[in-house]
């Protein structure tokens, strides 16, 4: 166990907010491969922050889904668009992280485009659909779920630990869905099973990791508006937040451009509901 010096109160200078509290950080966002997800808007939020950030996408996940696949090219320039730092980078580039052998491969290349190392890793990938309730559900389903939802997450973490220089200013963020909130998800089982394995692995993953300086925090984004409901539907999960409104991706996308900053250094082994009130 390393104890740290006890420190005094912040000076005046310390406690004015940095403009730019990520310049010189590198990020990997996976996921992020569709304008109106959220993946998109955590890299918009970090790029902002001054961070570079790599993209990670699968375009036939997402062509494959009723909403579509946007070019690579397209979220790459929305991302650009949003760089505060002059000397920060944006990079983008595929992977099917239902293959084991990627979730390494993608993290080691991410660095390598960004300078050589890696500092925060949001972990915002799923698989969509393929799913069932219990008694349509199949190993292969299981299997999926498992691979993408959960493995690769954790493959990607062990990876980006291995490659990441003990230090302070590591950051994991990954995402759960609410599946142990209220009724959960009794209509998505395999994927509801898989994102809890994430959001109970949670506290085992930032003790081990916390004297490489790297914290772990998984964020539940509640029901977010990725423009795949519309209608009496999107209406009637609309009325079941007090704002009257769903989330948009920049609400989550807010708390982990935060958690991936120095003052949440002290915020690890934390699930953290950010649903606005939503109303199960």
């Amino acid at each position: 166990m390393i104890r740290m010096p006890r420190l005094p109160h912040p000076t005046p200078e310390e406690l004015r907010r940095d403009p730019l509290p990520l310049r010189g950080r590198t990020a990997l966002v996976t996921g992020a491969s569709r304008r109106a997800g959220i993946g998109h808007a955590v890299a918009r939020r970090l790029a902002a922050y001054g961070a570079s950030v790599y993209l990670h996408h699968h375009v036939p996940h997402d062509a494959d889904q009723p909403w579509g696949a946007d070019r690579p090219e397209d979220v790459l320039a929305s991302v650009r668009d949003a760089v505060c730092a002059p000397e920060a980078r944006v990079v983008a580039g595929p992977g099917d992280l239902a293959d084991p052998a990627v979730p390494a491969e993608l993290v080691a290349r991410a660095a390598d485009a960004l300078g050589g190392r890696l500092d925060i890793l949001v972990a915002n990938h799923a698989q969509s659909g393929f799913d069932g309730a219990l008694d349509d559900i199949d190993a292969t389903m299981l299997d999926r779920h498992w691979a993408v939802d959960t493995r690769s997450v954790l493959l990607l973490i062990q990876a980006h630990a291995r490659l990441r220089p003990p230090g302070p200013g590591g950051r994991v963020v990954m995402m759960t869905s609410g599946q142990d909130i209220a009724s959960g998800m009794p209509g998505e089982i395999a994927y509801a099973l898989q994102k809890g394995a994430l959001a109970s692995i949670t506290r085992s993953l930032s003790a081990t990791l916390a004297e490489q300086g790297i914290t772990v925090n998984t964020v539940n984004p509640g029901p977010v508006d990725t423009d795949y409901l519309s209608g009496a539907d999107y209406e009637a999960v609309a009325a079941r937040f007090p704002s009257g409104r769903w989330g948009m991706p920049d609400d989550p996308a807010r708390l982990i451009a935060w958690l991936a900053t120095d003052e949440a250094g002290w915020i690890t082994g934390e699930v953290i509901n950010s649903e606005g009130g939503f109303r199960r």
